[in-house]
């Protein structure tokens, strides 16, 4: 049994204007980005999930683009989680994962399940959206992310609900959304969210110093010590876990390099 899972750092997306000048090379063609993307890192999240939906055609075209051992993660489509009542988001949670999101196959990473930061924990209103979860989709695996950004979910309860259905709490390096560093799933999420543009590789190198030594403990099933907990009492069990770290939000025109620095890190 492998001692340490399997740590991937990536970025959000592959188009963003400013990367035609900072990261790709020059006269590159977009319909090459994704490629040249794909070949840099590891993982990307896939924004436009949330706000659009896509056909099969276009999973299976990432798929074919994109190496083997590359996996993209998917943000869940803003119906499922954007609503009032979370149970019942059903219809619009089959509609998005029958889309076609399998055709990714072995490179379809988690689905990130993102909600809005006035949303607030009911813990029954969020178990019958956790029971909605599918465990896989046409035969392929799948894995639940939650990343939660109101205060009122650093509980104890929240933390139980997401263990019992197997979901990973998203860990948010963010200025205001609540940080849970509790391993609720079989996989851990980090989302890193206050690089700077000043930087060159997004977060300083001490930082980056220190995500990687995050990202290696959790590899190992452990938690970092220096992460808060919503419910230190109750350990995850350790065992290697796979570990996708995302640069995220600010500092966006070096996250690339961030993920690329972060990667180096880890393998050295």
């Amino acid at each position: 049994m492998a001692k340490s899972g399997k740590i991937r750092a990536g970025m959000g997306g592959w188009t963003f204007e400013p990367w035609d000048k900072s990261f790709y090379p020059d006269k590159l063609a977009k319909a090459k980005q994704l490629n040249y993307a794909t070949r840099q890192v590891p993982t990307i999240e896939v924004n436009g999930t949330y706000y659009s939906s896509f056909k099969e055609p276009t999973f299976v075209k990432w798929a074919t683009e994109a190496p083997d051992g590359f996996v993209y993660s998917l943000k869940g489509n803003r119906f499922v989680t954007n609503r009032r009542v979370l149970g019942e988001a059903g219809e619009s949670m089959t509609r998005f994962l029958g889309s076609g999101v399998a055709a990714l196959g072995e490179k379809l990473g988690p689905i990130l399940w993102q909600f809005a930061p006035t949303k607030k924990f009911d813990p029954q209103d969020f178990e019958a959206f956790l029971k909605l979860l599918p465990e896989s989709q046409d035969g392929v695996k799948l894995r639940h992310a939650l990343e939660v950004r109101h205060d009122s979910f650093a509980t104890p309860e929240f933390v139980a609900l997401a263990r019992k259905y197997g979901a990973a709490i998203v860990y948010a390096d963010h200025a205001k959304y609540p940080a849970i560093a509790d391993i609720t799933g079989d996989f851990v999420y980090a989302r890193l969210q206050t690089g700077s543009d000043d930087n060159p590789d997004c977060y300083t190198p001490k930082a980056l110093d220190e995500w990687a030594a995050r990202a290696r403990t959790w590899a190992e099933g452990k938690v970092p010590a220096d992460l808060p907990l919503a419910d230190p009492s109750t350990p995850a069990p350790v065992q290697p876990r796979d570990v996708f770290v995302y640069f995220i939000t600010e500092g966006k025109v070096r996250a690339p390099f961030g993920a690329m620095a972060l990667m180096r890190r880890v393998n050295d």
